[in-house]
């Protein structure tokens, strides 16, 4: 069943949903010196900073929470949407949850209350009539499951409206996971480029409000048309080409689209030595024979990754993409890797776009992976 965006908001390192937006248009690489943590230590010297602290050494504690109250709230409040009146669930899809509150609590001693680690206070605090709050935890993909199962929950009529929402901020379990695969701290991250060093952690949260797009009207932000899913399992952190062509076209056969149909692809694209030319093959499988191709960019490079809450950013950056005409080129790309050579990536300057459907690839450890397809009226 095809349910309509009708509210939406974000928060990156660049700001909100406009700024970002203006960001990714200008080509600006968020990056910045790593704060709070010891970067000798971990190998990690930059990333994409969500600057909501007074000061440069002062870390608020459970970040996460707060960004994606805020972000949930600017969206119910643009889609109109009163929970008092109506049933309205909200799905939240994070890799960390508040990992990073635990580490300050195991290491410095910074208390936190448990109930404070679920999202239910945080969005309750906001929102206290909703009528539900779930979790999922589905690594890098985890905002795509949360948009999956909330086209369930209007699908099965189980709720009048749903937010989808991911969250994610930096720890230092994390950091220090990324590290330690470095030979030398990654000094950017340039997803499809020659010579790539690796990846660099973002942080921020997105949410966006659905309903049945028979019961939308009209002023949606986007449909969204299908979200395909696949769990592989072909290792605990290398991605697998053929358990992301299963999502890709699950994902076709649910939003009843060819790969004709489809005209821009938002790539995942890590800019780490695996997955990026695994993704390419898997794009040149599923779009073989579709030439010329949808134009294929990703955002990664202007924001990070975002763990949890990459899938719904893109999907937000696909959106405003086709309905302005204008791709954002991806930051960081200048030569593109062999493996890409048959995508028609977006290097240096935005590109136009008369694209009325696009793709939204997120894939995460396990081989948890979720491929969303969306469309616009134009």
């Amino acid at each position: 069943m095809h349910v309509a965006i009708t509210g939406a908001e974000l928060l990156t390192c660049h700001g909100g949903t406009d700024t970002t937006f203006a960001a990714l248009t200008k080509g600006v690489d968020g990056s910045q010196g790593l704060r709070f943590y010891d970067t000798d230590r971990i190998n990690v010297t930059r990333g994409y900073h969500v600057d909501d602290s007074a000061d440069a050494e002062s870390e608020p504690p459970l970040r996460a929470g707060r960004w994606l109250a805020r972000c949930v709230l600017g969206a119910v409040r643009q889609a109109g949407v009163d929970p008092a009146a109506e049933r309205v669930s909200v799905i939240v899809g994070t890799g960390l949850r508040e990992l990073r509150a635990m580490e300050r609590w195991a290491v410095d001693g910074v208390p936190v209350r448990r109930r404070d680690l679920h999202f239910t206070t945080a969005i309750r605090e906001v929102l206290p009539e909703v009528t539900e709050v779930i979790t999922v935890s589905n690594a890098c993909s985890a905002s795509g499951h949360a948009l999956a199962l909330a086209q369930d929950l209007l699908a099965a009529g189980e709720a009048d409206a749903v937010v989808a929402a991911g969250c994610d901020a930096m720890s230092e379990s994390m950091l220090t996971m990324i590290g330690r695969v470095a030979d030398a701290p990654t000094p950017a991250l340039r997803p499809f480029q020659e010579g790539r060093a690796g990846v660099l952690l973002g942080e921020g949260a997105v949410a966006v409000v659905l309903r049945r797009a028979a019961d939308a009207g009209p002023g949606a932000l986007a449909t969204v048309l299908a979200t395909g899913l696949s769990c592989d399992a072909h290792h605990e952190t290398a991605p697998d080409v053929g358990g992301i062509v299963a999502a890709m076209r699950d994902a076709h056969r649910r939003a009843g689209v060819s790969p004709h149909d489809i005209g821009l692809v938002l790539a995942h694209g890590t800019g780490t030595a695996l997955n990026d030319p695994t993704e390419a093959a898997a794009l040149d499988t599923v779009f073989a024979g579709a030439a010329p191709g949808p134009l294929v960019t990703g955002i990664k490079g202007a924001i990070g990754h975002t763990s949890g809450s990459a899938a719904l950013m893109s999907l937000l950056v696909a959106a405003e993409a086709m309905r302005s005409g204008s791709v954002p080129a991806t930051v960081g790309l200048a030569e593109p890797i062999e493996a890409a050579a048959g995508l028609r990536l977006v290097v240096g300057e935005p590109a136009p776009c008369d694209a009325r459907v696009a793709q939204v690839n997120a894939f995460g450890f396990g081989g948890v992976n979720a491929v969303s397809v969306i469309g616009v009226d134009r």
